[in-house]
């Protein structure tokens, strides 16, 4: 139940990469660095801004996509971020990571629960329901979204893990907006997800 952001974020938006073809606003929830790095090699000028942001002050960037970062503590815990994510749904693609795949669960209308051990380290194999192919990614999270409380209708399982059966990865059939629970910035098979951030640049593109 406890907020644990707001203890590691940045205090105001910098510039992390200044010029890019498009403009990703990364919103900061303790995110990791190597996010920005790949948004960067993918031509994307990228401003980071801390989680407390509000709605208009990302809209006020004109960003062509906003990245949910990952970061610790209770999803529950983060209505604040939830409620503007809800405002941003539909007008901007939003990709989210780990945390951020938690914030867009519940923004949804979905809930999220305490794994009982957690998914922790590397070389966790999660299929996508989509090729059929299996990832091995890198996981640090002790909460998940869960699936029976997303609308079939509008939600589309992408990725599931394959110890657990847990949620992993999901898109909304009408909305630019996709989100994954592992870490594809962090290169465990050594580039199995990174892909993930091909298909949000591609989503952009498309928007």
């Amino acid at each position: 139940g406890r907020d644990l952001v707001k203890e590691v974020i940045c205090s105001k938006p910098y510039e992390w990469n200044a010029q890019g073809k498009y403009h990703v606003v990364a919103l900061d929830c303790g995110i990791k660095l190597n996010m920005l790095r790949i948004l960067a090699g993918l031509n994307c000028k990228v401003t980071v801004m801390p989680a407390t942001s509000s709605a208009a002050d990302i809209m006020n960037l004109h960003p062509d996509g906003l990245l949910l970062s990952n970061g610790p503590g209770d999803p529950a815990a983060l209505s604040y971020i939830v409620g503007n994510v809800k405002q941003l749904l539909g007008k901007v693609p939003i990709f989210g990571i780990c945390l951020g795949h938690q914030v867009i669960g519940q923004a949804l209308g979905g809930a999220t629960y305490k794994l009982k051990f957690g998914h922790h380290g590397a070389n966790h194999p999660v299929k996508d329901l989509k090729t059929g192919k299996v990832l091995i990614t890198v996981q640090n999270h002790g909460f998940c979204v869960d699936t029976a409380t997303l609308s079939k209708k509008d939600i589309e399982i992408t990725h599931v893990n394959l110890n657990d059966n847990a949620l992993e990865g999901m898109r909304h059939k009408k909305l630019p907006l996709f989100s994954v629970q592992f870490h594809p910035e962090a290169s465990p098979g050594p580039h199995d997800a990174l892909y993930l951030f091909d298909r949000f640049v591609e989503m952009m593109k498309n928007n």
